[in-house]
């Protein structure tokens, strides 16, 4: 058996309607209802499913929390233009550009928050 590749993953929050807006008006993503009436956002071919905390749907995680993701999300911009829309949306940089390595080698990113505190890395590769 070899695996494919991710479908979905689930993000905990603490406020379904401001991780939507955030994830809709900061990064583009879409917002999608499937199931039945779940939320989720779309990051290209791949789902991000929504759970309510303290509203979980079974089966879950043991310990499902807001706040404690990490993940990374590719842009399809220049940094310079990735920062700027950041300081249109007044979202704060935590942490770059910086250098690093992603799945096709080397690219720049920037490190936020989303509004339960997961840490977001949105990253640039060279074009």
């Amino acid at each position: 058996m070899r695996v494919s590749h991710l479908d979905h993953f689930v993000l905990t929050v603490a406020d379904i309607e401001a991780t939507c807006r955030f994830y809709e008006a900061v990064l583009g993503l879409e917002r999608v209802q499937f199931g039945e009436n779940r939320p989720g956002l779309m990051v290209g071919a791949l789902r991000i499913n929504l759970h309510q905390a303290g509203h979980e749907l079974w089966p879950h995680a043991a310990k499902p929390l807001p706040g404690s993701a990490d993940l990374c999300i590719i842009c399809n911009a220049a940094m310079d233009e990735l920062v700027a829309h950041l300081d249109r949306c007044r979202v704060g940089i935590e942490l770059g550009p910086v250098a690093r390595t992603g799945v096709q080698g080397a690219m720049m990113s920037v490190y936020i928050r989303d509004p339960d505190n997961n840490l977001i890395e949105l990253s640039v590769y060279p074009s």
